[in-house]
């Protein structure tokens, strides 16, 4: 009788275990900051690179147009365990310190590349996965991150909706998607129309498979504007040719995962002009993608 109730107790025990919840609070602790909860279940960490001073081509770039470490972490079904990624913004010198950490501590270091073109200092982008236990991530990312410059006291308590300074409603009429504020940039995140997955898991928008279009106000009346095309093999030339011919700058080229599927290419972009002429040339490379009906 007492090995058949052991047994139960165990037959329990492990139920209870397959079917444990993530403690996010835990990994807010380590961060020091709140996650923002997105559609999926992903808890999304902003890390901006505030303590950054950069420019291109006369423009003062707000963190929230290109200066944006993050860090998005998804719960395994059934488990306590997650996977993370993102996309962590350093200067060169940060580099193979920040690496030496995360390899150390068994994250995957799945990309490593500039985003911008003739940037003042030059930034560079390390786009990063991993799966395990969401706090011990959170403790190893930390660890890493505190090799550079960035910020990892808790922020402040300003609003992110700011006024931007830009005709934002027409953006969002041309682009034909809604666009939100943060941090004195106009932020749209466009997903595409099929799903996409890594290592046998979804990877939704926010965690990095959403197209990124960011508007700046770039003075007398002009906006720069930035972000990435998520691309499939197909549409890279096709969407590469429109930009050109609106007068947009392709700065990039590159994949941001490993074992993606679809496989997938990430356009980066730059542009300072009048607003509503750059929404008309990324609305005319948009039109090449497949991308989710809004």
């Amino acid at each position: 009788m007492r090995t058949m109730l052991s047994a139960g107790v165990l037959a329990l025990s492990l139920a209870a275990a397959a079917h444990a919840e993530v403690d996010w609070k835990q990994v807010e602790q380590v961060f020091g900051r709140p996650a923002a909860e997105q559609p999926g279940g992903v808890r999304r960490f902003s890390l901006p690179r505030s303590d950054l001073k950069v420019t291109l081509d006369g423009v003062a770039i707000r963190p929230a147009l290109a200066l944006g470490s993050w860090l998005a972490f998804q719960a395994s079904a059934g488990g306590d365990e997650a996977m993370v990624m993102g996309d962590l913004v350093l200067t060169e010198q940060e580099l193979n310190p920040v690496m030496k950490v995360l390899a150390a501590g068994g994250i995957d270091v799945t990309a490593i590349h500039n985003h911008l073109l003739r940037a003042q200092p030059a930034t560079m982008y390390m786009h990063v996965e991993g799966h395990g236990d969401p706090a011990k991530l959170a403790e190893t990312f930390r660890a890493a991150l505190e090799q550079s410059g960035t910020p990892l006291t808790s922020p402040s308590g300003g609003s992110g909706e700011q006024e931007v300074g830009l005709d934002t409603a027409a953006l969002e009429r041309i682009l034909g998607h809604k666009g939100k504020a943060s941090g004195g940039v106009y932020q749209f995140s466009i997903p595409r129309a099929e799903p996409i997955a890594d290592g046998g898991m979804g990877v939704p928008p926010s965690m990095g498979t959403g197209i990124a279009i960011n508007f700046q106000p770039a003075g007398e009346g002009k906006a720069a504007t930035t972000g990435d095309f998520v691309l499939t093999a197909g549409e890279v030339n096709p969407v590469l040719r429109t930009l050109r011919e609106h007068g947009i700058e392709v700065t990039a080229l590159h994949n941001h995962m490993l074992e993606e599927e679809p496989r997938l290419f990430f356009m980066h972009f730059w542009g300072v002009d009048d607003p509503g002429k750059l929404a008309e040339g990324l609305k005319a490379a948009l039109g090449h993608v497949n991308i989710a009906k809004s």
